[in-house]
């Protein structure tokens, strides 16, 4: 996760710069008719459907960029077109500084060869391949060899929960199974990039949380720049330095996870957040108290923990808490008091 927000003077690995997307007869032309002024309505009208409406955004390196919205609300089209899965209908789309709309097949082979990871609600299994010949793939068409293929598979296998079923057939596994193996198989190749359309959809909750461990503790290793379609809020809380909402193919509000809840931007976003406890996205830094020297605290407390995962704890210990920036070599910053915790909670 962004740990540092200087992140965001450096260059970013993704740049959408009025992305449309519109699906239908004569979209194009019908789209530069409009000016840009895009009424989902009005295009349904002329036979069209909108799937992306005009959005521009950056994502910078390391980042975990979540992007959610209801059925139809144009996620997983947006998605598609920054993978160039499918090719917007106007718009500039950049890859570290390179013009992604302008790349041949060549050159779009080896982008996603070397530097994207895709994990989508279809499983892409190759039926005629084990499990363990499928994770291994990708790593043996980038030139890795075999012994070294085989060895890493069996590392994702492990990961993802399923050891004893290397051998199997993606005809002989579950639902859930496949999709654990689309996700190791994403995970084997270790990309600059991921793209991941609901990748946790079918897993039952105990593997679904241990994929998130590890794409949160791949993210504080590796930093890698993460695209993540979902529709489970709790899960993009928990996963997102970013979250975008979207509605009719526009980006309604894109903003971290606390600003989502708690300022939303439109009514749409207000009603689609109302429901999510506050200690879910709160951090100790916004309920803390002001430090000063003679502020006494015999334990100590991240200012970045979310309220919800360290609750208990302070509950327990009854005393006041030292709040410390981690990026500042635990730098005290403020003090905690467990009356503060207990208002978040219980409203008292």
């Amino acid at each position: 996760m962004l740990k540092d927000s200087s992140t965001q003077n450096e260059k970013p690995v993704i740049k959408c710069e009025s992305v449309f997307k519109i699906f239908g007869n004569n979209a194009k032309k019908i789209l530069e008719n409009s000016n840009g002024q895009v009424s989902a309505k009005d295009f349904q009208e002329a036979g069209c459907i909108v799937g992306v409406n005009n959005a521009t955004f950056e994502i910078h390196k390391g980042e975990m960029l979540v992007v959610m919205g209801l059925s139809g609300s144009g996620k997983s089209t947006l998605l598609r077109c920054i993978s160039r899965l499918t090719d917007p209908t106007a718009g500039k789309i950049f890859i570290d500084g390179e013009d992604l709309l302008q790349m041949n097949s060549k050159q779009l082979i080896e982008l996603r060869r070397n530097k994207m990871g895709m994990v989508f609600q279809s499983f892409a299994l190759l039926p005629h391949k084990t499990v363990l010949e499928n994770i291994a793939f990708p790593l043996i068409i980038k030139g890795t060899t075999t012994e070294d293929s085989i060895g890493k598979a069996m590392e994702m296998v492990e990961l993802v929960g399923l050891k004893g079923r290397e051998n199997y057939f993606p005809r002989e596994l579950s639902g859930g199974q496949q999709q654990r193996v689309g996700i190791a198989r994403s995970l084997a190749v270790e990309p600059d990039i991921w793209f991941l359309d609901e990748p946790f959809s079918a897993l039952d909750p105990l593997i679904r949380k241990e994929m998130q461990d590890e794409f949160l503790r791949l993210q504080d290793s590796l930093h890698k720049t993460i695209m993540f379609v979902t529709h489970d809020f709790d899960e993009a809380l928990r996963l997102a330095d970013r979250i975008a909402i979207m509605k009719d193919g526009i980006i309604e509000q894109l903003d971290t996870p606390d600003n989502i809840v708690l300022n939303p931007a439109t009514e749409y976003v207000k009603k689609f957040t109302e429901d999510v406890p506050r200690e879910k996205v709160l951090k100790i830094e916004s309920i803390m108290d002001k430090y000063d020297e003679a502020s006494t605290a015999a334990k100590s407390i991240s200012k970045d923990a979310i309220i919800e995962t360290v609750a208990e704890s302070i509950l327990e210990s009854k005393e006041n808490l030292l709040v410390v920036d981690a990026n500042l070599n635990n730098k005290p910053v403020g003090i905690l008091k467990p009356s503060k915790v207990i208002k978040v909670l219980f409203g008292k």
